[in-house]
């Protein structure tokens, strides 16, 4: 095919997902790269993929009482496209590129609706063969490039901004952060789309190196901050939930050394800002960390202790299989991480 002019990726989904799409514009680049390359996203994803040095536009998706306007959306991007690669399929994102006049529209060819895409990624994501960063890889063959990603060579280009950095440091300040320690953040809570590490397992981990020469401070939403509040177990630690928006919060895991977190957003927005990561992570393949961890080479990954066959959810719910997990086990890999990061200093 001719090189492409614009090309459209569309993630309309959650952060972690949204974050592990964003190495598509990188790469895309690389070989094509007089190519404009725009992202089509959610309201509420949209700082992932401003000031990234390889995403020339960011389109937020036009949504009635969460569902993407048909109508609106053609009117938006009409004539606009010549490729678009869609990482996250559904029946009205399909419809809506389909209407938009877009000449070439790379889609899976698994779904009822694939007729609407005109060039077929044959791959069943739900077997978790492949990370799914490598699914979205997978999608660009379709224009030619095959491009072997690794956790060394991953670009995600996410890049905070001057703002937010320097109201998060002025606010860290103001609680008195010494910014001569080591920054460790916990993120606790996660969408509910995997299963978490239980609380009183955060709070024990929390507890056993919270005496270590580190600043801690804990993450969550709004929702959460009485379940993060249940792991400041001394007035050092730093209960952040629900102060920061998305913008924000980018800046203010750029800060940290060491991110501690389930399967959730912000452990994917820490990998790609370079952080050590500590994630704990179900063996069930819908949600394992072969297809969702961190795609880094700076994380420790504990998964239950438990050796089961045919894992699935409900199975993994109801034997508790993420209190097998050790907490000394996470402690010592957690002061490795700080013992060889001050080394550096």
């Amino acid at each position: 095919m001719n090189q492409p002019k614009n090309i459209l990726i569309v993630r309309t989904d959650r952060i972690g997902d949204v974050v592990l799409s964003l190495p598509l514009a990188a790469i895309i680049k690389k070989h094509f790269p007089e190519c404009k390359v725009s992202f089509l996203l959610r309201e509420y994803t949209k700082p992932l993929a401003v000031n990234n040095p390889n995403i020339d536009e960011v389109i937020t998706i036009k949504e009635v009482e969460g569902r993407p306007s048909v109508k609106e959306n053609v009117q938006l991007l009409k004539n606009r496209f010549d490729v678009c690669i869609i990482a996250y399929p559904t029946y009205p994102i399909a419809l809506i590129l389909f209407l938009s006049n877009i000449k070439t529209r790379i889609g899976t060819g698994y779904r009822w609706y694939s007729f609407l895409f005109n060039k077929k990624n044959y791959e069943h994501r739900k077997y978790g063969e492949y990370h799914e960063l490598e699914y979205n890889v997978h999608l660009l063959q379709q224009l030619g490039i095959d491009e072997k990603v690794t956790e060394e060579n991953v670009l995600y280009g996410i890049t905070p901004s001057i703002q937010d950095e320097e109201r998060v440091k002025k606010d860290l300040n103001d609680l008195g952060i010494n910014f001569s320690k080591q920054i460790v953040i916990v993120h606790p809570g996660s969408g509910g789309s995997a299963v978490d590490l239980p609380i009183s397992k955060m709070k024990e981990i929390v507890n056993n190196f919270s005496g270590e020469e580190v600043e801690i401070l804990i993450t969550g939403t709004t929702a959460e901050k009485e379940l993060c509040q249940s792991l400041v177990v001394d007035k050092s630690i730093i209960n952040l939930a629900g102060k920061y928006n998305l913008s924000e919060l980018i800046a203010l895991i750029n800060q940290c050394k060491v991110m501690i977190a389930n399967s959730t957003g912000p452990i994917h927005i820490a990998a790609a800002l370079g952080k050590n990561v500590i994630g704990f992570y179900p063996k069930f393949a819908a949600v394992s960390a072969k297809r969702w961890g961190p795609y880094t080479n700076k994380k420790n990954i504990f998964t239950p202790d438990i050796d089961c066959t045919n894992c699935t959810r409900k199975q993994c719910e109801k034997i508790n299989c993420m209190d097998s997990i050790k907490t000394e086990d996470v402690v010592a890999a957690i002061k490795n991480i700080l013992k060889k990061l001050s080394l550096k200093k």
